[in-house]
């Protein structure tokens, strides 16, 4: 493991000298546009495990993504080797269809401070919740990216995260009452507390959300990666492309159905993905938005 070739992946070249918030920010995004948030293993056979050097070995030396607790237990291994004052946080993921955040701590994230600021640094969410630029840990200000304006809020010790996005043109009409489409302006992402975490504080939740039924990830195969104007995503046999602001406040959001023989060219060619092992793409009806 070394941050030589991590950065050969990633395909950052700027400075590794200063602890800064530039730098951060231009070490981040290089992740997030690089690294897939993805759940392929489940569905070809593959178990996710939290060791950090089989993280490693998957997303550098292998290529491929991962999710919360692989991108961002990685991201925060490269930041702390580089000097950086780090912490992981565990975070309660809010389901739509529910209404309601998770009862189990399953999202992974890292806290960064730098000259007595607090910023959370997520690489690890994927499609149009995935922030762009580190948040400053501050509540009540809205803070405009190129997703949308994210905003955390904080009561009695608990953090809130959530995200305003713009209007969606969908130029594919059959898909303008897609179960995948946000239909809410204002869409809560998560909550959490500042209590510092432990990788082991993951491991019953990584087992669980690769084997439960119940689990979101069992239900659908997700491929998803940040481009330089929106994002890609390939959840079962539909695959999406997002540019955001196309028009005035106005994200363009195209969709295509994909046959079983172009999934495994689509991984390639728009994720940059090859597999070891046959995947098995699983869409079930509900449960997710993009």
């Amino acid at each position: 493991m070394n941050l030589e070739e991590y950065f050969a992946r990633t395909g950052y070249k700027g400075s590794l000298e200063k602890q800064d918030l530039e730098t951060l920010t231009d070490i981040f995004q290089h992740h997030i546009r690089a690294v897939p948030f993805e759940n392929l293993s489940i569905h070809c056979g593959e178990k996710i495990t939290l060791e950090l050097e089989h993280v490693y070995n998957k997303i550098v030396q292998r290529k491929r993504g991962g999710w919360c607790m692989e991108n961002n237990q990685l991201l925060g291994w490269v930041l702390k080797h580089l000097g950086y004052d780090t912490s992981f946080l565990g975070a309660y993921v809010f389901n739509p269809h529910q209404n309601a955040y998770a009862t189990l701590m399953t999202h992974l994230l890292v806290k960064v401070v730098i000259d007595g600021k607090a910023y959370i640094v997520d690489g690890g969410f994927g499609v149009s919740y995935q922030m762009w630029q580190p948040m400053e840990l501050v509540s009540g200000k809205d803070q405009p990216q190129a997703p949308g304006v994210f905003r955390f809020t904080e009561k009695n010790a608990i953090w809130y995260l959530e995200k305003m996005r713009r209007k969606q043109y969908i130029p594919n009409q059959t898909f303008s009452n897609s179960d995948l489409l946000e239909k809410k302006d204002c869409r809560k992402v998560y909550m959490f507390s500042l209590e510092p975490r432990a990788v082991e504080d993951f491991r019953f939740q990584c087992t669980y959300l690769q084997t439960s039924p119940d689990s979101l990830f069992t239900k659908k195969s997700i491929c998803t990666l940040q481009t330089t104007d929106g994002f890609r995503a390939l959840i079962g046999w539909t695959l999406t492309e997002t540019t955001y602001n196309y028009k005035e406040n106005m994200d363009l959001v195209e969709f295509v159905t994909l046959e079983d023989e172009e999934v495994e060219k689509t991984l390639k060619e728009k994720f940059n993905i090859t597999l070891d092992r046959k995947l098995v793409p699983v869409n079930v009806k509900g449960f997710y938005t993009i």
